[in-house]
C-alpha cells in the first residue's frame, strides 16, 4: 500500500513499552501509517537480548519503528522525553503507574500538560481491586480460566503462543484509532487503559455465558462434549495426521462417500445430526479406518474439492513453506540492525485488495534515530548526548 494511502499517515507516536502487549500495539499503529518513536533505555529494551522461546519477542513486535535511547534516569533524558512528547499524538506505555508517577509521566499529569495528547496505558488489569498486582500473560490465562479450558483436567496449560497479549495490543490500537477519531469531534485527547486480565477475560466469555445461561459448567476443550458428528484429528496411510470436521449433514454425507461409508448413510441409528453426534462412540473408530487406508495427498484433493473443513497438523515453521502464506504481501522481510533478515506475517486483513504496511518495515538499532529526532526538537548536540546519560555530556 501507498505510504500516502494510509490511514494514520501524519500521526506521531511515542512508545514506551517492553514485552509484547505494548509493542505489539505500537507496531500496528506503525503498520497503519504511523511514526512510532520506540524509546529505550540507553542499553536497550530488555526484550532485544532473550533467548529460547523469547528470541522473536523484539524483532517480531517492533518492526516499522523508530529507536530514540533515553537515559531516564537523568534529568536531561525526562526533559527530552517531556519535549517529544509535546510532539505526539499518542504516548503508548506499559510501565507500572507508580513508576510512572515518580517520573513525572502519569496519564493525568500528561493529560495536564497536554490536552491533545491521547494517553495508550497497557496494564495487568483495570482499574479496580486488582490494579496494582504484577501481570504476565500465563498469570491472567490462569486466573480467568483460560488455562483450565486449554488443557485436560487437573493439567491447566497456557495457550501455545502469547496470542493474549498480542490482542491486548489489538484492543490498545483499537482504542487508539477510537480516540484519535472521538478528538477530531471534542478536540480533547483521552487516557485510555488496556487490561491483559481483562482480555483473557473476553477470551472465556463463551464459557462464562453457558454458565449463566445453564447453570452448566463447560469441561475443558480436550474433553469438550461435541456438538459435531465428526471434528476430530485421524492419521492417514503413511502416519501424517490430518483434522477433518463435518458439521452438517451435506458434509456428513460427502465425508462418508468419498471415504466409502455408504452404509453409514443407511444405517437407522444415523439419520440425523443428533443422532451422529450421539453415536461418535462408535462412528469414528470406523472413520479413523477409512482414513488410515488413504494417502494423505488423496484425501487433501478431495476434501477440497467437496469443500469439506481439513487442515493438515502443521508446526510453526512449517509456515514459511505453505503457498497461502508466501501470497504476495502474506510474509513481510524485515532486515535486523547486523545486517540479517526475517520473513514475519504481514496483518491479517486487506483494504481494497491491499494489506496494510510498509513491504520491508526494518528493525532499528538502539537508537538509531536519537540524533535526528531530538536535534528536530531543538536540543543541542550537548544536550542530546546528556539526555542519552552520557558522561561526556557535560
Amino acid at each position: 500500500m501507498d505510504r500516502s494511502e494510509e490511514p494514520l499517515e501524519g500521526i506521531r507516536v511515542v512508545e514506551m513499552s517492553h514485552m509484547i502487549m505494548g509493542p505489539s500495539c505500537g507496531m500496528f499503529l506503525a503498520f497503519l501509517g504511523a511514526e512510532v518513536i520506540k524509546v529505550e533505555p540507553p542499553e536497550g529494551d530488555k526484550t532485544r537480548s532473550l533467548t529460547g522461546m523469547g528470541r522473536g519477542f523484539f524483532p517480531t513486535f517492533n518492526r516499522g519503528k523508530k529507536s530514540v535511547a533515553l537515559d531516564l534516569g537523568t534529568e536531561a533524558g525526562r526533559a527530552a522525553l517531556d519535549k517529544l512528547l509535546a510532539t505526539a499524538d499518542v504516548f503508548v506505555e506499559n510501565f507500572r503507574d507508580v513508576s510512572l508517577q515518580k517520573m513525572g509521566f502519569a496519564p493525568d499529569m500528561l493529560r495536564a500538560k497536554y490536552p491533545k495528547l491521547i494517553v495508550a496505558s497497557c496494564k495487568g488489569f483495570l482499574h479496580g481491586p486488582y490494579q496494582d498486582r504484577t501481570a504476565l500473560d500465563e498469570v491472567v490465562q490462569m486466573m480467568t480460566g483460560l488455562a483450565y479450558m486449554t488443557g485436560p483436567t487437573g493439567r491447566p496449560l497456557r495457550i501455545g503462543s502469547s496470542a493474549n497479549d498480542i490482542m491486548a495490543g489489538l484492543f490498545g490500537a483499537l482504542s487508539v484509532l477510537g480516540a484519535l477519531m472521538q478528538r477530531q469531534k471534542d478536540g480533547e485527547g483521552h487516557a485510555i487503559r488496556i487490561g491483559l486480565f481483562e482480555n483473557s477475560l473476553l477470551l472465556v466469555a463463551q464459557h462464562m455465558v453457558q454458565y449463566e445461561i445453564e447453570g452448566r459448567e463447560a469441561p475443558p476443550m480436550p474433553e469438550r462434549d461435541f456438538s459435531w458428528p465428526v471434528y476430530d484429528i485421524f492419521d492417514t496411510d503413511h502416519g501424517r495426521q490430518i483434522f477433518v470436521g463435518a458439521v452438517t449433514e451435506h458434509q456428513w454425507e460427502k465425508l462418508c462417500r468419498i471415504l466409502g461409508l455408504e452404509q453409514l448413510l443407511d444405517d437407522p441409528r444415523l439419520q440425523s445430526r443428533m443422532d451422529q453426534i450421539d453415536n461418535r462412540s462408535w462412528t469414528l473408530p470406523i472413520f479413523a479406518e477409512a482414513i488410515a487406508g488413504r494417502r494423505y495427498d488423496d484425501l487433501v484433493k478431495a476434501f477440497e474439492d467437496a469443500g469439506l473443513p481439513f487442515s493438515p497438523i502443521n508446526r510453526p515453521a512449517e509456515m514459511f513453506d505453505d503457498t497461502h502464506v508466501n501470497r504476495p504481501g502474506g510474509l513481510l522481510t524485515t532486515t535486523m540492525p547486523d545486517g540479517q533478515s526475517f520473513r514475519a506475517p504481514a496483518l491479517p486483513y486487506e483494504v481494497d485488495g491491499n494489506t496494510p504496511g510498509p513491504d520491508n518495515p526494518d528493525l532499528a538499532e538502539i537508537g538509531r534515530d536519537t540524533d535526528a529526532v531530538l536535534s528536530a526538537l531543538g536540543l543541542t548536540a550537548q544536550e542530546v548526548a546528556a539526555a542519552q546519560g552520557k558522561k561526556d555530556a557535560a
